[in-house]
């Protein structure tokens, strides 16, 4: 067995460091808009069950979606969701169209510099999934394989072998793949890996809960070993309202201590990922 890699359990400390980035918004700004307009704009995406997803009413639900609704209540506004690409999120380049971003966004060191993260709500371990005929049992068997990753994610830069997470030592990699495949979109890496083993891919990165999930949905797909990595989620922010920070940093907090926040991990995950392992 693997032994986990803990990336960060502390997540206090997280957004007290991030907070020491230059900004050139203005104090206070983003959560003046948000408390005149009496609306919290929240960037999410649609196609990532449990997290965020369309139902069959076509609302948006899941866990991040009533994390988000959760916040706006403690805030005493409304909230309005945007569902932009997730590398237009991680760009940083938001121009005021939304507020927040609830993708359980892993704080990085490149993504320290633009966002500040004022508190972490889910903890969740990162594996690798091949289709149910692969003959891979351990993480070197992906070894100079086809690996599938979402754009602009950590997962993109694991099997790149380019990630950094704040304040952290250097990342472990279990394989090296020979070639990586990143996608937007649809088709999704998991499209593709379902297709039959070696099709178009030979195996695929996400988090466990996600890949849980997908197998659960009836894709012919299998985990091979343990988590690799666990990595913290958090809400992210462009720096430069501390007011703000504090806001949602205490909205956390309060979901967290009157047992709110691990009440919605179980309802969709079937467990509590909220506390750091």
């Amino acid at each position: 067995m693997i032994k986990p890699m803990t990336i960060i359990a502390a997540a206090a400390s997280v957004a007290v460091a991030c907070l020491t980035f230059s900004s050139a918004a203005h104090a206070g700004a983003v959560l003046d808009r948000v408390l005149a307009t009496k609306t919290l704009t929240v960037a999410t995406s649609i196609g990532w069950p449990p997290s965020s997803f369309m139902n069959d009413k076509g609302e948006l639900d899941g866990f991040d979606v009533e994390v988000a609704k959760g916040i706006a209540k403690q805030l005493g506004v409304d909230v309005k969701f945007v569902t932009p690409e997730w590398n237009l999120v991680t760009s940083g380049k938001w121009a005021g169209r939304w507020d927040l971003t609830m993708g359980q966004m892993v704080p990085t060191e490149e993504r320290a510099k633009k966002f500040g993260f004022p508190g972490m709500y889910i903890y969740t371990g990162t594996v690798a999934l091949v289709h149910k005929d692969s003959k891979a049992t351990k993480l070197s068997d992906l070894d100079g394989k086809r690996i599938g990753v979402v754009a602009g994610t950590t997962n993109e830069s694991y099997a790149n072998h380019t990630l950094e997470v704040f304040g952290q030592p250097p990342i472990q990699y279990h394989f090296t793949p020979g070639e990586v495949k990143s996608y937007e979109g649809t088709p999704s890496p998991y499209d593709d890996l379902r297709l039959g083993d070696g099709v178009r891919l030979d195996g695929a990165i996400t988090d466990e809960t996600q890949a849980r999930d997908i197998i659960k949905a009836g894709f012919p797909l299998k985990i091979v070993g343990e988590p690799f990595a666990y990595s913290p989620g958090g809400i992210a922010i462009l720096h430069g309202d501390k007011e703000f920070s504090d806001k949602l940093g205490a909205a956390i907090k309060s979901l967290k201590d009157d047992g709110a926040l691990a009440k919605l991990s179980i309802k969709w995950f079937g467990t509590d990922y909220t506390a750091a392992e």
